[in-house]
Protein backbone atom coordinates (compact mmCIF):
# COMPACT_ATOMS: atom_id res chain seq x y z
CA UNK A 1 0.00 0.00 0.00
CA UNK A 2 1.35 3.42 -0.94
CA UNK A 3 0.63 5.68 2.06
CA UNK A 4 2.06 8.70 0.39
CA UNK A 5 -0.74 8.74 -2.22
CA UNK A 6 -3.66 8.34 0.29
CA UNK A 7 -5.44 11.58 1.00
CA UNK A 8 -7.15 12.46 4.29
CA UNK A 9 -10.57 12.11 2.69
CA UNK A 10 -9.79 8.57 1.64
CA UNK A 11 -8.70 7.65 5.22
CA UNK A 12 -12.00 8.97 6.61
CA UNK A 13 -13.98 7.11 3.97
CA UNK A 14 -12.23 3.82 4.75
CA UNK A 15 -12.87 4.31 8.49
CA UNK A 16 -16.58 4.77 7.91
CA UNK A 17 -16.70 1.60 5.84
CA UNK A 18 -14.90 -0.37 8.61
CA UNK A 19 -17.29 0.93 11.28
CA UNK A 20 -20.32 -0.20 9.25
CA UNK A 21 -18.91 -3.73 9.11
CA UNK A 22 -18.61 -4.00 12.93
CA UNK A 23 -21.23 -6.36 14.32
CA UNK A 24 -23.59 -5.03 16.99
CA UNK A 25 -23.02 -8.10 19.24
CA UNK A 26 -19.31 -7.47 19.41
CA UNK A 27 -19.93 -3.94 20.59
CA UNK A 28 -22.35 -5.18 23.25
CA UNK A 29 -19.81 -7.78 24.44
CA UNK A 30 -17.21 -5.08 24.91
CA UNK A 31 -19.65 -3.07 27.05
CA UNK A 32 -20.35 -6.12 29.25
CA UNK A 33 -16.63 -6.84 29.64
CA UNK A 34 -15.94 -3.27 30.66
CA UNK A 35 -18.79 -3.40 33.17
CA UNK A 36 -17.38 -6.59 34.71
CA UNK A 37 -13.93 -5.05 34.99
CA UNK A 38 -15.39 -2.00 36.70
CA UNK A 39 -17.56 -4.03 39.10
CA UNK A 40 -14.96 -6.68 39.93
CA UNK A 41 -13.26 -4.75 42.78
CA UNK A 42 -16.65 -4.17 44.42
CA UNK A 43 -17.69 -7.82 44.27
CA UNK A 44 -14.76 -9.62 45.90
CA UNK A 45 -13.22 -8.82 49.28
CA UNK A 46 -10.78 -10.49 51.69
CA UNK A 47 -11.11 -10.97 55.44
CA UNK A 48 -7.82 -11.27 57.37
CA UNK A 49 -7.18 -14.12 59.88
CA UNK A 50 -7.74 -11.94 62.96
CA UNK A 51 -10.91 -10.35 61.55
CA UNK A 52 -14.51 -11.08 60.69
CA UNK A 53 -16.57 -9.26 58.08
CA UNK A 54 -19.97 -7.88 59.03
CA UNK A 55 -22.00 -7.74 55.79
CA UNK A 56 -24.85 -5.23 55.50
CA UNK A 57 -27.40 -5.08 52.71
CA UNK A 58 -29.02 -1.67 52.38
CA UNK A 59 -27.71 -0.97 55.93
CA UNK A 60 -29.23 -4.10 57.53
CA UNK A 61 -27.05 -6.89 58.92
CA UNK A 62 -27.29 -10.07 56.84
CA UNK A 63 -24.31 -12.30 57.69
CA UNK A 64 -20.84 -12.74 59.22
CA UNK A 65 -17.94 -13.46 56.85
CA UNK A 66 -15.13 -15.62 58.23
CA UNK A 67 -11.46 -15.09 57.26
CA UNK A 68 -10.81 -15.75 53.59
CA UNK A 69 -11.96 -14.60 50.12
CA UNK A 70 -15.67 -13.72 49.72
CA UNK A 71 -17.99 -11.93 47.30
CA UNK A 72 -20.91 -9.53 47.77
CA UNK A 73 -23.40 -7.61 45.70
CA UNK A 74 -21.78 -4.78 43.73
CA UNK A 75 -22.54 -1.04 43.47
CA UNK A 76 -22.68 -0.68 47.27
CA UNK A 77 -25.79 -2.81 47.51
CA UNK A 78 -23.87 -4.71 50.18
CA UNK A 79 -21.21 -3.20 52.41
CA UNK A 80 -18.63 -4.96 54.58
CA UNK A 81 -17.27 -3.72 57.91
CA UNK A 82 -14.14 -5.61 58.95
CA UNK A 83 -13.82 -5.98 62.73
CA UNK A 84 -10.64 -7.20 64.44
CA UNK A 85 -12.04 -9.74 66.91
CA UNK A 86 -8.67 -11.28 67.90
CA UNK A 87 -6.80 -8.01 68.42
CA UNK A 88 -6.23 -6.61 71.94
CA UNK A 89 -6.97 -2.87 71.96
CA UNK A 90 -5.65 -0.51 74.61
CA UNK A 91 -6.90 2.79 76.00
CA UNK A 92 -4.67 5.00 78.18
CA UNK A 93 -5.92 7.35 80.89
CA UNK A 94 -3.92 10.15 82.47
CA UNK A 95 -1.11 9.81 79.89
CA UNK A 96 -0.57 9.05 76.21
CA UNK A 97 2.11 6.97 74.50
CA UNK A 98 3.63 8.79 71.54
CA UNK A 99 5.98 5.97 70.58
CA UNK A 100 5.40 2.56 72.24
CA UNK A 101 8.28 0.12 72.54
CA UNK A 102 11.06 -1.02 74.83
CA UNK A 103 11.75 2.63 75.60
CA UNK A 104 8.34 4.18 75.24
CA UNK A 105 8.02 7.89 74.57
CA UNK A 106 5.13 9.62 76.33
CA UNK A 107 3.33 12.85 75.58
CA UNK A 108 4.28 15.83 77.75
CA UNK A 109 0.73 17.16 77.64
CA UNK A 110 -1.18 17.30 80.92
CA UNK A 111 -4.27 15.11 81.32
CA UNK A 112 -5.27 16.25 84.80
CA UNK A 113 -8.92 16.49 83.80
CA UNK A 114 -9.15 12.68 83.68
CA UNK A 115 -6.43 11.65 86.16
CA UNK A 116 -7.06 13.85 89.22
CA UNK A 117 -9.58 12.26 91.57
CA UNK A 118 -10.70 12.35 95.21
CA UNK A 119 -10.04 9.48 97.63
CA UNK A 120 -12.28 8.28 100.41
CA UNK A 121 -10.35 10.28 103.06
CA UNK A 122 -10.69 13.50 101.00
CA UNK A 123 -7.19 13.54 99.52
CA UNK A 124 -6.37 14.13 95.86
CA UNK A 125 -4.46 11.60 93.76
CA UNK A 126 -3.10 11.69 90.23
CA UNK A 127 -4.11 8.26 88.91
CA UNK A 128 -2.91 6.80 85.60
CA UNK A 129 -4.31 3.52 84.30
CA UNK A 130 -4.83 1.45 81.16
CA UNK A 131 -7.73 -0.65 79.87
CA UNK A 132 -7.12 -3.53 77.47
CA UNK A 133 -10.13 -4.96 75.66
CA UNK A 134 -11.22 -7.03 72.68
CA UNK A 135 -14.39 -7.24 70.59
CA UNK A 136 -16.33 -10.38 71.48
CA UNK A 137 -19.49 -9.62 69.44
CA UNK A 138 -18.86 -7.57 66.27
CA UNK A 139 -22.59 -7.13 65.48
CA UNK A 140 -23.36 -5.60 68.88
CA UNK A 141 -20.17 -3.57 68.70
CA UNK A 142 -21.24 -1.97 65.38
CA UNK A 143 -24.98 -1.56 65.85
CA UNK A 144 -25.66 -1.02 69.58
CA UNK A 145 -23.21 1.81 70.31
CA UNK A 146 -22.64 4.86 68.15
CA UNK A 147 -19.22 5.92 69.49
CA UNK A 148 -17.59 2.82 70.94
CA UNK A 149 -14.29 4.42 72.01
CA UNK A 150 -15.92 7.36 73.81
CA UNK A 151 -18.38 5.04 75.55
CA UNK A 152 -15.57 2.83 76.80
CA UNK A 153 -13.53 5.78 78.05
CA UNK A 154 -16.52 7.35 79.82
CA UNK A 155 -17.40 4.07 81.53
CA UNK A 156 -13.79 3.45 82.59
CA UNK A 157 -13.29 6.93 84.03
CA UNK A 158 -16.61 6.78 85.90
CA UNK A 159 -15.84 3.37 87.44
CA UNK A 160 -12.28 4.29 88.50
CA UNK A 161 -13.47 7.52 90.13
CA UNK A 162 -16.16 5.64 92.01
CA UNK A 163 -13.78 2.96 93.28
CA UNK A 164 -10.98 5.36 94.25
CA UNK A 165 -13.57 7.34 96.22
CA UNK A 166 -14.22 4.25 98.34
CA UNK A 167 -10.57 3.75 99.38
CA UNK A 168 -8.16 5.81 101.45
CA UNK A 169 -5.13 7.65 100.10
CA UNK A 170 -2.61 5.06 101.31
CA UNK A 171 -4.71 2.09 100.15
CA UNK A 172 -4.88 3.36 96.57
CA UNK A 173 -1.22 4.29 96.65
CA UNK A 174 0.13 0.98 97.98
CA UNK A 175 -1.66 -2.08 99.31
CA UNK A 176 -5.05 -2.15 97.52
CA UNK A 177 -3.96 -1.66 93.90
CA UNK A 178 -4.60 -5.25 92.80
CA UNK A 179 -7.98 -5.28 94.49
CA UNK A 180 -8.93 -2.04 92.73
CA UNK A 181 -7.84 -3.47 89.37
CA UNK A 182 -10.05 -6.55 89.74
CA UNK A 183 -13.03 -4.61 91.06
CA UNK A 184 -12.79 -2.03 88.23
CA UNK A 185 -12.63 -4.76 85.58
CA UNK A 186 -15.71 -6.47 87.00
CA UNK A 187 -17.76 -3.26 87.22
CA UNK A 188 -16.77 -2.07 83.76
CA UNK A 189 -17.69 -5.42 82.23
CA UNK A 190 -21.12 -5.36 83.91
CA UNK A 191 -21.89 -1.89 82.58
CA UNK A 192 -20.72 -2.67 79.03
CA UNK A 193 -22.74 -5.90 79.01
CA UNK A 194 -25.78 -3.92 80.13
CA UNK A 195 -25.26 -1.59 77.16
CA UNK A 196 -24.89 -4.58 74.81
CA UNK A 197 -21.57 -3.21 73.62
CA UNK A 198 -20.00 -6.48 72.47
CA UNK A 199 -16.77 -5.49 74.29
CA UNK A 200 -14.82 -7.81 76.58
CA UNK A 201 -12.52 -6.21 79.16
CA UNK A 202 -9.23 -8.10 79.30
CA UNK A 203 -7.24 -6.02 81.80
CA UNK A 204 -7.62 -2.95 83.97
CA UNK A 205 -4.33 -1.93 85.54
CA UNK A 206 -3.32 1.07 87.59
CA UNK A 207 -0.04 2.53 86.39
CA UNK A 208 1.54 5.49 88.22
CA UNK A 209 -0.41 6.69 91.25
CA UNK A 210 1.06 9.84 92.80
CA UNK A 211 0.00 12.94 94.68
CA UNK A 212 -0.50 16.04 92.50
CA UNK A 213 2.68 17.82 91.40
CA UNK A 214 2.29 20.88 93.71
CA UNK A 215 2.36 18.70 96.84
CA UNK A 216 4.85 16.12 95.57
CA UNK A 217 7.88 17.48 97.56
CA UNK A 218 5.92 17.49 100.82
CA UNK A 219 4.67 13.99 100.12
CA UNK A 220 8.22 12.78 99.48
CA UNK A 221 9.33 14.16 102.84
CA UNK A 222 6.45 12.47 104.62
CA UNK A 223 7.17 9.23 102.79
CA UNK A 224 10.85 9.43 103.74
CA UNK A 225 9.92 10.01 107.38
CA UNK A 226 7.65 6.95 107.26
CA UNK A 227 10.45 4.88 105.80
CA UNK A 228 12.80 6.01 108.57
CA UNK A 229 10.16 5.10 111.13
CA UNK A 230 9.70 1.66 109.58
CA UNK A 231 13.48 1.20 109.55
CA UNK A 232 13.73 2.04 113.26
CA UNK A 233 10.83 -0.27 114.08
CA UNK A 234 12.43 -3.10 112.14
CA UNK A 235 15.77 -2.55 113.88
CA UNK A 236 14.01 -2.53 117.26
CA UNK A 237 12.25 -5.78 116.40
CA UNK A 238 15.58 -7.26 115.34
CA UNK A 239 17.12 -6.41 118.71
CA UNK A 240 13.99 -7.68 120.45
CA UNK A 241 14.20 -10.98 118.59
CA UNK A 242 17.84 -11.31 119.62
CA UNK A 243 17.57 -10.33 123.30
CA UNK A 244 14.15 -11.51 124.41
CA UNK A 245 14.50 -15.19 123.42
CA UNK A 246 17.92 -15.28 125.08
CA UNK A 247 16.57 -13.70 128.26
CA UNK A 248 13.58 -16.02 128.21
CA UNK A 249 15.92 -19.00 127.82
CA UNK A 250 18.06 -17.88 130.74
CA UNK A 251 15.00 -17.23 132.87
CA UNK A 252 13.63 -20.65 132.03
CA UNK A 253 16.99 -22.20 132.92
CA UNK A 254 16.99 -20.45 136.32
CA UNK A 255 13.41 -21.55 136.94
CA UNK A 256 14.25 -25.15 136.07
CA UNK A 257 17.34 -25.10 138.32
CA UNK A 258 15.28 -23.64 141.15
CA UNK A 259 12.59 -26.26 140.66
CA UNK A 260 15.26 -28.98 140.65
CA UNK A 261 16.86 -27.60 143.81
CA UNK A 262 13.49 -27.33 145.49
CA UNK A 263 12.70 -30.91 144.62
CA UNK A 264 16.11 -32.01 145.89
CA UNK A 265 15.61 -30.20 149.20
CA UNK A 266 12.13 -31.63 149.58
CA UNK A 267 13.32 -35.15 148.82
CA UNK A 268 16.23 -34.79 151.22
CA UNK A 269 13.93 -33.52 153.93
CA UNK A 270 11.51 -36.36 153.32
CA UNK A 271 14.40 -38.83 153.48
CA UNK A 272 15.70 -37.32 156.70
CA UNK A 273 12.22 -37.39 158.20
CA UNK A 274 11.77 -41.02 157.21
CA UNK A 275 15.19 -41.90 158.61
CA UNK A 276 14.38 -40.12 161.87
CA UNK A 277 11.09 -41.98 162.13
CA UNK A 278 12.86 -45.30 161.59
CA UNK A 279 15.56 -44.34 164.09
CA UNK A 280 12.98 -43.30 166.60
CA UNK A 281 11.16 -46.61 166.19
CA UNK A 282 14.43 -48.48 166.76
CA UNK A 283 15.22 -46.27 169.77
CA UNK A 284 11.88 -47.07 171.33
CA UNK A 285 12.54 -50.79 170.84
CA UNK A 286 16.13 -50.81 172.17
CA UNK A 287 17.33 -47.57 173.66
CA UNK A 288 20.83 -48.67 174.80
CA UNK A 289 21.71 -50.46 171.63
CA UNK A 290 20.43 -47.62 169.48
CA UNK A 291 22.34 -44.97 171.44
CA UNK A 292 25.55 -46.98 171.23
CA UNK A 293 25.06 -47.53 167.49
CA UNK A 294 24.45 -43.84 166.94
CA UNK A 295 27.54 -43.00 168.97
CA UNK A 296 29.72 -45.39 167.01
CA UNK A 297 28.38 -44.19 163.64
CA UNK A 298 29.01 -40.58 164.52
CA UNK A 299 32.47 -41.39 165.86
CA UNK A 300 33.27 -43.25 162.65
CA UNK A 301 32.17 -40.25 160.64
CA UNK A 302 34.33 -37.90 162.68
CA UNK A 303 37.39 -40.13 162.64
CA UNK A 304 37.18 -40.58 158.86
CA UNK A 305 37.51 -36.82 158.49
CA UNK A 306 40.23 -36.33 161.11
CA UNK A 307 43.26 -37.51 159.10
CA UNK A 308 46.01 -39.06 161.34
CA UNK A 309 44.87 -40.47 164.64
CA UNK A 310 47.22 -40.89 167.62
CA UNK A 311 46.17 -43.20 170.41
CA UNK A 312 48.06 -42.34 173.65
CA UNK A 313 48.57 -44.25 176.77
CA UNK A 314 47.28 -42.20 179.68
CA UNK A 315 50.26 -43.31 181.75
CA UNK A 316 52.83 -41.99 179.26
CA UNK A 317 54.54 -38.81 180.42
CA UNK A 318 56.43 -37.75 177.27
CA UNK A 319 54.92 -38.19 173.85
CA UNK A 320 57.58 -36.65 171.57
CA UNK A 321 59.80 -39.77 171.22
CA UNK A 322 56.75 -41.75 170.20
CA UNK A 323 55.73 -39.45 167.31
CA UNK A 324 58.79 -40.34 165.19
CA UNK A 325 58.82 -36.99 163.49
CA UNK A 326 60.75 -37.11 160.20
CA UNK A 327 61.07 -34.79 157.30
CA UNK A 328 59.73 -37.26 154.74
CA UNK A 329 56.78 -38.35 156.89
CA UNK A 330 53.48 -36.93 156.01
Amino acid sequence: MDFERVTPDEIIHRGKRLYKHLHFKSFFSIIILLSIIICLPTIFYTVEPNEVGVVRRFGKFVRIAKPGLHFKLPFRLEKVNKVKVEYIFKEEFGFRSVQPGVRSVYSQKSYDDESLMLTGDLNVLDVEWIVQFKIKDPVKFLFNIRDQRKTLRDVSESVIREIVGDYSFNEVLTEKRLEINNLAQEKMQNILDFYGSGIQIVTVKLQDVNPPSPVQPAFNEVNQAKQEREKMINEAWQIYNQKIPKAEGEALKIVREAEGYAQEVVNRALGDAERFNLLYSAYKSAKEVTLKRLYLEKLKEIVSKAGKVYVLDPQEKGILPLLKLREDEK
